[in-house]
């Protein structure tokens, strides 16, 4: 029985031998050889360091939590519709203006471009997240021009055709979102145009 106490012990004790290994220190990147399996950090005041950035990541947490709490569906919105307009802005940056037809720069004057709703978010809001109803814009056209909207409407039915054009002219269908959907949307949104960069970071 003894015998068998002792292998089942050294056994164990081989296994965390092979389990402890040479890493680099989390907070110094200084190679360590681990004490202990787990062990993130080098030495005492390293750990004492890798203590403090979790204590104020989880209190950053913390602290979104309490924000996202007090955000109402009207802040929710508006954080849905950026994460949404920068996405068709970076979809539509080598295309021409939806209107008038000139290359999109970010250099134009006033700072970039916009994401231009055909139906606009005051008279659809049902259609404010629909990207076949969103391009992008020069601000000249979006903003100064009342949207263009005999303009866009050529120019959209050159992009997605005439039968789409009219469904989204047709489409009337009430739509309340949800916090929980706007959730969604923005995180979608924001994963779109993150994806986007990177195939453009790819390709040049």
């Amino acid at each position: 029985m003894g015998n068998v106490l002792n292998l089942t012990t050294l056994t164990r004790s081989t296994a965390l031998r092979t389990t402890l290994r040479e890493r680099k220190c989390v907070i110094c990147a200084e190679k360590f050889k681990q004490a202990r399996t787990m062990q993130k950090v080098c030495s005492p005041a390293c750990g004492a360091e890798y203590s403090r950035r979790e204590r104020e990541k989880k209190e950053r947490k913390q602290d979104r939590a309490r924000k996202a709490a007090l955000k109402t569906r009207s802040d929710w919105i508006k954080g849905a519709q950026h994460a949404f307009n920068a996405y068709i802005r970076a979809r539509d940056r080598n295309l021409p203006c939806i209107c008038c037809g000139k290359p999109l720069k970010d250099s134009d004057t006033g700072g970039g471009f916009d994401c231009g709703h055909y139906r606009s978010v005051g008279s659809a809001p049902h259609l404010r997240f629909d990207e076949r109803n969103a391009n992008g814009q020069t601000k000249q056209c979006n903003r100064y021009g009342s949207g263009r909207a005999v303009d866009y409407r050529l120019g959209l039915i050159a992009r997605i055709g005439l039968a789409a054009v009219e469904v989204l002219e047709a489409d009337q269908t009430p739509k309340r979102y949800t916090i929980s959907e706007l959730q969604q949307i923005k995180a979608t949104y924001k994963a779109k145009l993150a994806k986007l960069r990177k195939e453009v970071a790819c390709i040049t």
